[in-house]
């Protein structure tokens, strides 16, 4: 057989002369030796390991010093202290009581305020980060404050009145700590990279001050306890977020859309380009999101490529949060369905892509018109890769195009086509559905099953139907449709499809359009189909809802009892 042929096409290889039909160079790859940072990489940076090293190294001299060796700093406690206390008057007392109740009331009101602010920008990855953070704060101040109690001896500084509340402990660190905590969170989940957030860190920088100040003045904590509460305060946030969210990665912006699409400027950006040159041997000249309202499980980009004529690549980031989105929307399909066809979990963004490259090359191998696959690519090791394939050039979405007759067949030979390779693709939609030159080509692949089941292959055929009927008319589909297939097999097809299994866009534009396309098939038929069950009861689907019911009723009950202790509710 030919390899070139329309029924085995030839895949793309190392010399690249496969990709010579999207006019795009291709020179050797490069491997990435043992030992070398991936082309994006998660770090902390150079000031996150010095936060880190500080914090380290204060908490374990501040607990020695004040355990093993007998209150070495009560001195210096003292003296500050004593240095305070000699400068009190009753006015400015006044003040400074006010000062730290502003304090502890600023670690509530902030702590809400970011909360809403994330939660309607729906930044979970960073709200996250933000409580996680906030609550290792408190727990390991509030741990090492009773530790001290518990183990040492030494108290505080004596002869000094206390003019405000000591808290549970006579080294009180997690009210300073908790402050100086919620402020850095909220710089670095709220304020966007940059002069704004430089400015921010001045501004916090003077309210903790100003509050450590006004609590040592008042003797409610010691000058060494007040170091080590804000080191605490800023090391665990900073390394948080920079490890979980880096600004490269996760920047934060107001501007609204889909939490799926990723950011492709700055260090990633810089990261695709070199991964694309060093793994599939191309020079990239720009890198472009594409076509984002017709995806929400992935980013797809359109990358310019140099050569003898510039050309363009098709990809598609995935990363973690693309596989957490797929992990959760499969859970809730199971619990309102049961589980329906091939709703199994991936385990790693790893196995997310390969599934994509995979169901390229089958599309391809069954002689279907689909893009060609040249790929993947790695960016960050089990968290971020590019599936990269064929940009159809001067495609437009069949909604965008006309629909005749040879559009029309190709449509149901398609659908034909998959059947006869034991596939389904399971997502077809105009989103899907490109016309380029009169020849129609599908893409989007992600979803393709495997030996699917009568009823998975139904849905795909009456989608079909559906989608070509937008741009044309049901009586017209229907007709070519009985060239193609039976009558047995379209009323099946109409008997498997309703609400649930019809994409979200197909939807959409049949209510756009004010015509209910499915019901004017059903018309059509030689007599209404017996619409076939889709609920799925088993007891797999009884223990996911038992197991997520009371995940629910302890984490809600958890929540609320440590809502007063992480200080987002008041008294």
């Amino acid at each position: 057989m030919d390899p070139g042929s329309a029924s085995r096409p030839h895949i793309p290889d190392r010399d690249g002369s496969s990709l010579r039909t999207a006019e795009v160079a291709r020179g050797r790859s490069r491997r990435r030796p043992a030992g070398e940072a991936p082309p994006l990489p998660r770090r902390i940076g150079k000031t996150g390991w010095w936060w880190l090293g500080l914090g380290t190294l204060a908490i374990i001299g501040w607990v020695t010093a004040v355990t093993v060796a007998g209150g070495v700093l009560l001195p210096v406690d003292q003296a500050v202290l004593e240095l305070f206390a000699r400068g009190r008057t009753p006015a400015l007392t006044r003040v400074m009581l006010e000062v730290a109740e502003v304090g502890s009331d600023l670690v509530i009101v902030l702590g809400w305020a970011a909360i809403l602010v994330l939660l309607v920008f729906r930044r979970l990855r960073r709200l996250l980060v933000f409580l996680g953070t906030f609550w290792l704060v408190q727990a390991l101040a509030a741990y090492l404050a009773q530790g001290i109690l518990d183990q040492a001896s030494p108290l505080r500084p004596a002869g000094i009145a206390m003019l405000g509340p000591a808290g549970e402990s006579a080294y009180p660190l997690a009210p300073l700590a908790m402050l100086t905590a919620r402020l850095v969170g909220v710089l670095y989940a709220l304020v966007p990279q940059g002069r704004m957030r430089q400015g921010g860190k001045a501004v916090a920088a003077v309210i903790i001050a100003v509050v450590a100040l006004a609590r040592m003045y008042l003797a409610i904590d010691t000058p060494t306890g007040v170091l080590v509460a804000v080191v605490i305060g800023v090391t665990i946030p900073l390394v948080g977020f920079r490890l979980l969210c880096p600004d490269e990665v996760f920047p934060v912006t107001y501007r609204r859309g889909r939490t799926a699409h990723l950011d492709v400027g700055g260090r990633r950006g810089e990261a695709i380009r070199r991964a694309l040159h060093d793994q599939l041997g191309v020079i990239v000249e720009d890198v472009q999101p594409f076509a984002l309202e017709g995806s929400a499980g992935s980013t797809p980009l359109r990358v310019k490529v140099k050569g003898d004529q510039d050309g363009w690549l098709f990809a598609k980031l995935y990363a973690s949060s693309h596989l957490r989105a797929d992990r959760s929307y499969k859970l809730g399909r199971a619990l309102l369905y049961g589980r329906l066809e091939d709703e199994k979990p991936f385990n790693t963004v790893r196995r997310f892509v390969q599934q994509e490259d995979y169901a390229l090359a089958l599309m391809q191998r069954a002689g279907l018109p689909s893009p060609q696959p040249y790929g993947v690519v790695e960016l960050t090791p089990e968290r971020e890769y590019l599936v990269v394939c064929e940009f159809l050039d001067g495609a437009a979405e069949i909604s965008q195009a006309p629909v005749d007759d040879a559009v029309i067949d190709q449509g149901l030979q398609i659908v034909r086509r998959l059947w006869e390779a034991g596939l389904a693709h399971r997502d077809i939609k105009p989103a899907n559905l490109l016309v380029r030159e009169g020849r129609l080509y599908l893409i989007d692949v992600f979803f393709t099953e495997v030996r699917p089941s009568p009823w998975r292959q139904g849905v795909d055929l009456a989608n079909m139907l559906l989608v070509l009927a937008l741009g044309s008319d049901p009586k017209r589909v229907y007709a070519r449709a009985l060239r193609q297939f039976s009558v047995e097999e379209v009323s099946e097809a109409f008997a498997a499809t309703r609400g649930l299994t019809m994409p979200s866009q197909l939807r959409r534009m049949m209510r756009a359009q004010g015509r209910d396309l499915h019901a004017e098939f059903l018309k059509l038929l030689p007599e209404p189909p017996r619409p076939i069950a889709i609920q799925r009861f088993s007891s797999r689907r009884l223990g996911l809802t038992l197991a997520v019911l009371v995940g629910v009723f302890l984490a809600v009950g958890f929540v609320v009892s440590n809502l007063n202790g992480l200080g987002l509710l008041p008294g």
